[in-house]
């Protein structure tokens, strides 16, 4: 007799009615600033695609040349037969842009940190100390450890002294941050991390997801700050503002090696497509020879925070391009992001338990793809639905 799963369909009954199902669209053309979704054109709002690179023609073709030389698949995981050149040609130009010596590319931004993490502390003689908003993935790659574990509040450097004070006699210290929050847009105060890391003898991590391509002239927040060389562990993605897929590390040397024998989500896991390694290389030379994409990304976020914030939203704390529209309600953000895809406009709605349950928002994803018209549209269309839903 099957096994009886009906206690899964109570349970997305539940999330049904309480409007916290998730439903995602479908995408039925390239993900572009003006895409198709469910059979109609958008404009999205709702992609990491930050600096529009997953259309580049260098990227394309990148991928098109790699395929037809080494196929579609590298056969094997990279530490057996699976290293390809063009991982480590990938690699090494990664470093050289961010100014380190180092970096060692995963299957995602997700097993870098699970896989990762856990390589760096022992038991509980060790503790890691953790933002409290930090990514999912950062909490399930501690969750992974045994070492002693503190929390403090989102951003509060006194916090963050307390913890590393009570925890003076560990072992192995470890900050782990977000570098910029990928819920609210804001930035970790990484240089008054890295002062008080050094002070107290902790390795510094921070997972600069959605920094990379938009911090730092593109190179990311520890750049932004100029700590090359203070930071343990830069982690990243180049699902984002690179337009691709992948995760990464960036550091030492010393890293690199540590990561590749000690890691077992990259170890045990096949490499990345000839394909996907070229466009990687391919995008990261596009970021750093054509640097007006990022100038676009950073007039048009400019642009539309300064609009959105005239007629009354709430774009919270925000700094980047990352602009949530804080709605409180779970179903307000929900008819927000209906609305507004009724309208053409693609914007969804985030709601417990990604935030808080009074924490809900749209949030929206600004391109450096979006035309000013684009954006205007888009503003005319969330003051015609905010008005209609009292958030205005």
């Amino acid at each position: 007799m099957a096994a009886d799963l009906t206690w899964m369909r109570e349970r997305h009954n539940q999330l049904v009615e309480q409007g916290l199902a998730w439903q995602p669209p479908t995408l039925e053309s390239a993900n572009k600033p003006i895409c198709e979704i469910d059979g109609k054109k958008m404009i999205m709002l709702s992609a990491n695609n930050y600096l529009n690179l997953t259309t580049h023609p260098k990227v394309v073709q990148a991928t098109i040349d790699a395929t037809k030389k080494y196929g579609a698949g590298s056969g094997s995981v990279r530490a057996i037969a699976g290293t390809l050149d063009i991982h480590l040609e990938a690699e090494k130009t990664a470093a050289e842009f961010k100014g380190v010596e180092a970096a060692l590319i995963y299957s995602a931004g997700y097993t870098a940190n699970v896989g990762l993490i856990p390589t760096l502390v022992r038991g509980s003689e060790d503790l890691i100390i953790s933002d409290e908003l930090n990514h999912g993935s950062i909490i399930d790659g501690v969750r992974l450890t045994k070492a002693q574990r503190a929390v403090y509040p989102h951003n509060d450097m006194e916090g963050l002294e307390r913890a590393l004070k009570n925890g003076e006699k560990a072992s192995r210290k470890l900050i782990i941050t977000d570098g910029v929050f990928s819920m609210d847009g804001d930035i970790a105060p990484l240089d008054e991390i890295v002062k008080l890391a050094e002070e107290h003898h902790a390795m510094v991590m921070v997972d600069d997801c959605h920094g990379e391509g938009v911090l730092g002239g593109g190179k990311g927040i520890v750049a932004h700050f100029n700590l090359q060389g203070k930071v343990t562990v830069e982690g990243g993605s180049y699902s984002k503002a690179l337009g691709v897929q992948g995760g990464i590390i960036a550091g030492s040397e010393d890293l690199r090696n540590h990561a590749l024998n000690h890691s077992r989500s990259w170890l045990l896991s096949g490499s990345q497509t000839p394909g996907v390694a070229a466009a990687q290389k391919a995008s990261i030379e596009v970021l750093r020879d054509e640097p007006e994409h990022v100038e676009k990304l950073w007039e048009n976020t400019e642009y539309f925070r300064r609009e959105m914030n005239s007629l009354g939203f709430d774009t919270g704390v925000s700094t980047t391009p990352i602009i949530p529209i804080m709605c409180g309600d779970s179903r307000t953000a929900q008819n927000l992001s209906k609305e507004l895809r009724r309208r053409g406009i693609m914007a969804g709605a985030i709601v417990f338990p990604m935030v808080a349950r009074d924490k809900a928002r749209v949030r929206t994803q600004i391109s450096a793809g979006l035309t000013k018209d684009d954006l205007d549209e888009v503003l005319h269309k969330f003051e015609e639905v905010g008005r209609e839903l009292g958030l205005i």
